[in-house]
């Protein structure tokens, strides 16, 4: 309930100073946050700004009484929750005023101080329902966007209904897709609409951690469990508890911690290293991967009982090459943001960019396209990206994409005639990383070259994220 009282804001209007500070100073001592008015005239100034959750309103009070005070609110369509005080022999009036003007309660004089914060934690409940009920709603009439997600294509609606579906529950969901789809934007979607939306949200990369490490960051440590451990430190369990916890790119997590995960997600305890006592969390896990892990399972690297456990609701991202319907969609919001970010003034992509834009494979997904968009609109600055904005291998009519073909020795990577030398290489060693599932080591090994210099090709090329931290992402 602290959580709830802290962001909650409640507006007190009395006309007697000394019950309106009263109340003020006992609402503020429940940690609520209080302001006050002295009638219904001086609460309407103070409405916008306040922006109250709570209304605790007297009925009789000069210049504009409660009641009118309600009639105003309703007319504007405030649906916040009422509480009206009202001395004896008011209280046909009070009775009134909550079947005409949907006043949540009433309170007879004298206050009960109980009664009184147990009907303000109630009504702040009332409200904070409300509050998230109209963000879904807005979210939902505005189709193309849930969250941070993006695109009316049928594929992103598919997952839109899937992702409204599960969220309110308690289940464990599996998020599938390539590298730059947005996996970890669909788990932030899950845990905005679901129950759990003001608790944390806690994020942690799998394969960015060495195996040395993952379990302190998982499970956290006390002082002195391990060589560097100069103080306790809690987990991304413990972080989470009460929220969402992603556990991104859970193909590359080491096979011995698996299953000390799987006992965690089975009795919801977790002990940190070098501790001697359990502690219960309440944690809802997504897990994210572009891996098939059922091959993992095959292959003896990836736990089977596990794998059963994290995919009790498996939502499917596609890749950007299979929702291209949705591109314009997605550089208008993506350019939205980076005008904020840069503080640039793109108004658009002009239509012969982006005519370019679609004829592009992107196997770097949304993140490739962010990456590409970013780039044009710090070098166009304002007006509209134009083709000349674009990188060399999207502007010119010799970009389409590398195919892949099988041969008896294994995939094969056909180019059209009269690409560049330039772009050869980088569709050779873009398709070879979609061949790996964007294991840039094992890339490297194919291609011949040091994983360090595969780093520098990527980063060249300013559309794919080259930082090592991401390998397998």
């Amino acid at each position: 309930m602290e959580q709830t009282r802290s962001a909650t804001r409640v507006l007190i209007v009395d006309d007697e100073e000394a019950q309106r500070s009263a109340l003020a100073q006992m609402v503020t001592s429940w940690g609520f946050l209080a302001e006050t008015a002295a009638d219904g005239q001086e609460a309407l100034d103070k409405w916008e700004q306040f922006q109250a959750n709570v209304l605790l309103t007297d009925l009789n009070m000069p210049r504009l009484d409660g009641k009118q005070l309600l009639r105003h609110l309703m007319e504007q369509g405030s649906s916040v929750p009422s509480l009206v005080i009202t001395a004896f022999g008011n209280l046909e009036t009070a009775l009134e005023t909550i079947h005409d003007l949907g006043a949540y309660w009433f309170l007879e004089k004298p206050i009960q101080p109980r009664e009184l914060k147990l009907l303000l934690e109630r009504a702040a409940a009332q409200s904070k329902l409300a509050e998230r009920a109209a963000r879904l709603e807005l979210q939902l009439s505005y189709k193309g966007v849930l969250g941070e997600l993006v695109g009316s294509s049928r594929p992103m609606q598919q997952v839109f209904s899937l992702v409204r579906q599960v969220a309110p529950s308690r289940a464990a969901v599996l998020v599938r897709g390539e590298s730059g789809t947005g996996k970890e934007l669909v788990a932030r979607a899950i845990h905005t609409l679901s129950p759990r939306a003001g608790g944390p949200f806690v994020a942690v990369n799998c394969a960015a951690l060495p195996e040395t490490l993952i379990e302190s960051e998982l499970f956290g440590h006390e002082k002195g469990a391990f060589t560097g451990a100069l103080e306790r430190r809690a987990g991304c369990f413990e972080l989470a508890s009460g929220g969402t916890l992603l556990l991104d790119e859970i193909g590359d997590m080491p096979f011995p911690t698996q299953a000390k995960l799987l006992r965690v997600l089975e009795d919801s305890r977790v002990r940190r290293l070098g501790g001697k006592q359990e502690m219960t969390v309440d944690v809802r896990v997504v897990a994210a991967t572009n891996k098939m892990l059922e091959d993992g399972i095959k292959r003896g690297t990836f736990r089977e009982d596990l794998y059963y456990r994290l995919n009790v609701f498996p939502v499917a991202l596609p890749p950007l090459r299979e929702r291209k319907d949705d591109l314009a969609m997605l550089a208008t919001a993506i350019v939205q943001d980076l005008n904020r970010k840069h503080e640039c003034k793109i108004a658009d992509v002009s239509p012969a960019a982006m005519d370019r834009l679609e004829q592009y494979n992107w196997p770097g997904n949304v993140r490739e396209l962010r990456n590409v968009l970013e780039r044009a609109v710090i070098i166009a600055g304002e007006g509209s990206i134009q083709t000349q904005h674009l990188p060399a291998n999207l502007s010119t009519s010799d970009s389409r994409p590398a195919a892949v073909t099988e041969s008896a020795s294994g995939p094969a990577v056909s180019l059209p005639v009269g690409v560049t030398i330039d772009q050869a290489e980088r569709s050779v060693i873009e398709m070879t990383l979609q061949h790996t599932k964007n294991n840039k080591t094992r890339a490297a090994e194919i291609l011949g070259i040091s994983l360090k210099t595969l780093f520098n090709k990527l980063k060249s090329y300013g559309s794919m994220d080259a930082t090592a931290e991401d390998a397998g992402s």
